[in-house]
């Protein structure tokens, strides 16, 4: 592979702690090479520990839907942003669709527009 690389080339293989100080592995996703990341943990702990997706949705879905919205939204992370898989964290929070409105859609939706990437198609 020729040329530069950016993060999106990426997949992080694994991290460790040698001591005092932190190794990423990564391997570009042609499959053609390794390349190694090493710095203080400080350095490194950004991204390491980032991003949480939170996910709120009404009850219903099955644990294999959850699993499955889970997985494509690491996917999309790590293909989007490049962060490694281990960074990531999904977590879902089932809401009763009574309480969606003063639970969801005020202090997420209505309330915090600047944070709003994808608006609803729906009011309340």
């Amino acid at each position: 592979m020729s040329g530069k690389l950016s993060r999106r080339h990426f997949v992080r293989a694994g991290i460790t702690t040698l001591g005092g100080v932190v190794v990423c592995h990564y391997r570009i996703l042609s499959g053609a090479g390794e390349a190694m990341a090493v710095g203080s943990p400080s350095a490194l702990t950004k991204e390491i520990t980032m991003p949480h997706v939170i996910v709120k949705l009404w009850p219903g879905r099955s644990e294999q839907q959850k699993a499955d919205l889970a997985e494509a939204i690491v996917r999309d992370v790590v293909d989007i942003i490049g962060s490694g898989r281990d960074s990531i964290s999904v977590a879902i929070e089932e809401i009763d669709s009574a309480e969606w409105k003063e639970k969801v859609y005020k202090p997420d939706i209505l309330d915090r527009p600047g944070t709003l990437y994808k608006k609803p198609g729906y009011s309340m």
